[in-house]
């Protein structure tokens, strides 16, 4: 999997490890917390989903990656918000296998592209309800930033 750093470009995980890894040197005592969010973009041909992994320096900045995987064109609403959401949990488990030591003890968010407003409303039950089954704290729209504001930046 390919990774993109909006300073240093792309990298792969290892390297993203490696600056994971320094951000938190930098200030181990901070508090910290690791946010996960999909976005999606589709045309005729295909659809571009982009993931973000943000870890968060809680009150002093974060650093982020983005991720991004191309589908054919998935039209149904429905079927494109079941992707994004399963990319954003394959990614934990990813960041999970290989920075298992700092996962531990870090709060994890999952940032779901759906909200109250619009078409998605009608899936907020059923899609935060799958994230919360596996164990892990789901965000929607206003408060979803990973996936509404970062990973649809890098969607275009």
């Amino acid at each position: 999997m390919n990774f993109f750093h909006p300073r240093n470009g792309p990298c792969s995980l290892l390297e993203m490890m490696e600056l994971i890894r320094v951000y938190v040197a930098e200030d181990a005592n901070a508090d910290y917390k690791v946010i996960i969010g999909t976005d999606s973009q589709t045309n005729s041909e295909e659809t571009i989903f982009v993931t973000a992994i943000i870890v968060q320096r809680v009150g002093k900045g974060a650093l982020f990656f983005t991720t991004r995987k191309r589908h054919h064109s998935i039209k149904d609403l429905r079927s494109r918000i079941y992707t994004e959401t399963e990319y954003s949990l394959n990614c934990v488990e990813m960041l999970k296998e290989n920075f298992f030591e700092m996962m531990e003890d870090v709060p994890l968010e999952i940032h779901l592209d759906i909200g109250r407003k619009g078409e998605t409303r009608m899936l907020i039950q059923e899609v935060v309800g799958w994230v919360t089954a596996v164990g892990y704290t789901a965000k929607i729209k206003p408060e979803a930033y990973a996936a509404s504001a970062v990973a649809d930046r890098y969607t275009k």
